[in-house]
């Protein structure tokens, strides 16, 4: 399998994310990603609708720059996380969780991020998939 590049994630992906909470609440955002091209990188933006438990349907997003080295970094301009081009593990420490991620890009052009979240603070696991959004399916 090849590895992923910068290049790879750029344009619009259609992004659905269940997120198990260890207290056995459940939380589901479904939306768009996109990956467009700023100085130095690609500016990620995430928007779409969160639903927690069985409360209203809210309004999301969520921002991050990626790096040339597929570093990410928070909209704060805080490092977050790097991406493993071949697909596999990476961390993030976040005083006092910690959080494990997974890439996994066997169907590429569809992925999916797993982080596993543990500490005093939050405990959860969220499973996110992005399926590239095609030019047909604009339409």
């Amino acid at each position: 399998m090849k590895a992923r590049t910068i290049s790879d994630f750029e344009g619009l992906w259609q992004l659905s994310r269940r997120i198990d909470h260890a207290d056995g609440t459940q939380a589901r955002f479904d939306g768009q990603a996109h990956w467009a091209a700023a100085k130095g990188g690609l500016a990620y933006t995430e928007t779409g609708q969160m639903l927690i438990a069985n409360a209203a349907p809210m309004p999301a997003q969520r921002r991050y720059f990626w790096r040339a080295d597929l570093s990410v970094w928070f909209d704060d301009g805080r490092f977050f996380h790097h991406v493993p081009g071949g697909g596999g593990a990476t961390r993030h420490w976040c005083d006092p969780d910690l959080y494990c991620g997974d890439y996994a890009f066997k169907d590429w052009p569809a992925f999916t991020v797993e982080w596993t979240v543990s500490g005093p603070r939050k405990s959860y696991v969220m499973l996110s998939h992005y399926q590239r959004v095609s030019e047909i399916d604009l339409r």
